[in-house]
This record gives C-alpha cells, sequence and structure tokens, in this order.
C-alpha cells in the first residue's frame, strides 16, 4: 500500500480537531492514553506557536464501558448509551486534562442546539470565550440527553459544525488509516491514496461508503461528508492517521501525511453571502458615526444605533438603516429587538447595567455582518 506524500498545511490560526473512540477506546475496555498522547503533544505544540484549537473528542461511552460492564453487556438502549454515556464523561475529560496544564472546559452539543438560533449563539459565545481565556474546549455530542431525532449521528458532522460555529479556518480529522483511498485500503490490492480532493461528489461518497469499526459511528462517508459541509463554510478539512506517530509529529511541522479537503472558498465570504440573501426580521437606524465605522469594517455598537424595528430574536437577520434611509448592511443581532431598543444609544459598557447581562459588547459584530450594494470590502477580520 503506498504512503501519503507530504503537503504543507493550509495556513490556520485556529482548528478543530477531531478524535474519535478508535484512537481513544483501550483494548480491554476504558480509554487509553496510547494514541491521545501524539495527538495533545501536535495541540500543545499548536498553542505554544500562538494558535488556538477546539477538540471535538468521542469516546464517553467507551469510558462508561469499562466503569460498569454489566450495563455494557446488555442490550445496547438509548438509554443504556445515556447511562454510559453520563458515567465516562468526566473520565472522558480527565484523559484530557491530564495533557495539559491549562484547563480544559467540556461543551456539550446536540443537534438542536445547532439549529435553534437563540442555542446556537450561546454555543458560539461560550466556545469563544474558552478561547479567549486560554482553556482548551472539549466538544461532544450530549449522549445523555440526546435521543434519535436530535443526535447529529457522529463526532465527524459534529466538528464541522463547530468548525464553523468557531470560525476556524482548518478542521482535522483523525483517523485510524492514512485517508482517503481509491477503494478499500483492506480489501482492494489496487487502491491508492487520494492526496487532494477538491470537491466532494456523489461519486466519491459512494465509494467511501462503508461501516465504521465497532467503537465508531462514522466511517470514511462520513468524514466526507463532515468535510463536505466544511468546505461549503469555507474550512479546509485534513484527513490523518492519528495512530502513526511520524503523521501526528508531521503536522506539528505543517506538513500533511493524509488527505487534504479543499475550502470552497473563505470562510468568511461564505458567511457573508448566506447574510447577504437570509430574509431580514428587523431594521436597524444607525447615526452617521456608525455608518462611517461600518464602512471602515467596524462592528455596530450600540451607541451608534438610532432606533429598533420589528420584533426580531437574537440571532435574527436585520438590516440596518442608514441616517438617508437606505439600507447599507445586514447583519445577525446579538440582541433581541426589545433589548436592543433598551440598550440603542448607550455605551456598550452600559449594556449590563441596563440589561442585567450582557452577551455583546456588539449590537452586529463585523464578521456577522455584510454591507450591501457591492461595497463590502470582503475583508476577513485579523
Amino acid at each position: 500500500m503506498d504512503d501519503f506524500a507530504s503537503q504543507p498545511l493550509p495556513r490556520w490560526k485556529r482548528a478543530v480537531l477531531k478524535v474519535g473512540s478508535s484512537l481513544l477506546a483501550a483494548d480491554g475496555g476504558g480509554l487509553s492514553p496510547r494514541f491521545a498522547l501524539g495527538l495533545a503533544q501536535f495541540v500543545l505544540a499548536s498553542l505554544q506557536a500562538g494558535r488556538e484549537v477546539v477538540i471535538v473528542s468521542s469516546g464517553a461511552v467507551a469510558a462508561g464501558r469499562a466503569l460498569l460492564p454489566r450495563v455494557a453487556d446488555a442490550a445496547p438502549t438509548i438509554a443504556a448509551k445515556q447511562a454510559l454515556a453520563a458515567m465516562g464523561q468526566a473520565q472522558l475529560m480527565a484523559l484530557w486534562q491530564r495533557f495539559f496544564e491549562r484547563p480544559v472546559g467540556q461543551v456539550l452539543l446536540t443537534h438542536d442546539d445547532l439549529r435553534n438560533r437563540r442555542r446556537y449563539l450561546n454555543a458560539r459565545a461560550a466556545l469563544l470565550e474558552l478561547l479567549r481565556v486560554g482553556a482548551l474546549p472539549i466538544v461532544n455530542e450530549n449522549d445523555t440527553v440526546a435521543v434519535d431525532e436530535l443526535k447529529l449521528g457522529d463526532n465527524d458532522n459534529l466538528a464541522a459544525a463547530v468548525a464553523s460555529l468557531v470560525d476556524a479556518d482548518l478542521l482535522l480529522i483523525a483517523t485510524d488509516i492514512g485517508g482517503l483511498y481509491s477503494g478499500h485500503p483492506v480489501h482492494d490490492p489496487t487502491a491508492r491514496p487520494i492526496v487532494n480532493v477538491d470537491t466532494v461528489t456523489p461519486e466519491l461518497l459512494r465509494a467511501a461508503g462503508g461501516h465504521a469499526g465497532a467503537l465508531g459511528t462514522g466511517g470514511m462517508r462520513t468524514k466526507l461528508e463532515a468535510a463536505a459541509k466544511a468546505a461549503t463554510a469555507g474550512v479546509a478539512t485534513a484527513l490523518f492517521c492519528g495512530r502513526d506517530a511520524a503523521t501526528v509529529t508531521a503536522l506539528a511541522q505543517g506538513d500533511l501525511r493524509g488527505t487534504l479537503v479543499a475550502a470552497q472558498g473563505s470562510r468568511l465570504r461564505a458567511r457573508k453571502q448566506w447574510l447577504r440573501h437570509a430574509p431580514a426580521s428587523g431594521v436597524v437606524s444607525i447615526d452617521r458615526g456608525a455608518h462611517a465605522a461600518l464602512l471602515r469594517g467596524a462592528s455596530l455598537l450600540p451607541g451608534g444605533v438610532c432606533g429598533v424595528e420589528g420584533d426580531f430574536r437574537r440571532g435574527d437577520v436585520v438590516d440596518v438603516r442608514a441616517p438617508d434611509g437606505v439600507v447599507m448592511a445586514r447583519g445577525q443581532s446579538q440582541y433581541n429587538a426589545g433589548d436592543g431598543t433598551r440598550i440603542a444609544g448607550h455605551h456598550s459598557r452600559d449594556i449590563e447595567a441596563i440589561l442585567g447581562f450582557r452577551y455583546d459588547e456588539a449590537m452586529i459584530h463585523r464578521d456577522d455582518l455584510v454591507l450591501l450594494h457591492g461595497i463590502d470590502t470582503g475583508k476577513e477580520a485579523a
């Protein structure tokens, strides 16, 4: 079997690293640091280089199996898996914490959290704040409360959603094989490595179909599905073998020995393209100072807001109306219409005193705002 040729990783400042159960589960049950250690060393090297990493980690159910084998040996009902996950979450967090001097922070998500605008923004705010204070976020699906219709189904797709959620530059998926092959690498002796994928096609997805190992829920197909979702959000995906020490070590040097799935345009451009065509639920009127600030690429602060119209919720898209009456921008509001009305014209430092809480200093953050009529610069935030 051919090895994957080395290629440079895309430049990145913030990445999401997905680690599956097959890399964390011990042979006799429970969790093992065998492969997690190398991945943790890569994360540590990245943090020391000034980068940010969010880990999406499976393994809670596997950890729970070792704590209560009689439950694990019974029929694998949803309730049994929920119970095992509840017991195993602490063990999973302890495994990751042992590798880092900085604190790790657990964030559990369900599909419902990501499709509900308010909870989506709350999850985003929590993850970004963990990064801001220097903690290491560890994300997992909330198996203890998720049921079939709410489950994301696998942590590959969860990782793609988190990459979009935190505005990551790169999605890294650690697998138990080298990457994507032209055929099944075990059953097809003619299978060859696929180093680069420009577009995830239906034909490629069909070729990657197949079942995952006994400990995982997602095979290569789900990893490609996740890569396709990340690509539409402007995020490249790297698939690599998390069991190969040399491959993991090379990652810290910026070299990928695996498969790179290209992003479809830039991250912020994809986000702003969606904002440009999203229906607006209300209108925020601004003064001349705010108008000039937005043209310079700044966020919309409440001090520059003159009026609020409509009955929008936090996370809804609203139009931004300039002093001349022209709608000059559109963005996602950090506050609902009622709260926006109360803080309009006030300094950001006064938000908490007025509302009793503060989501953000801005009414609309610059990354969640697009200028209309062809005047948006499209510049990405530093």
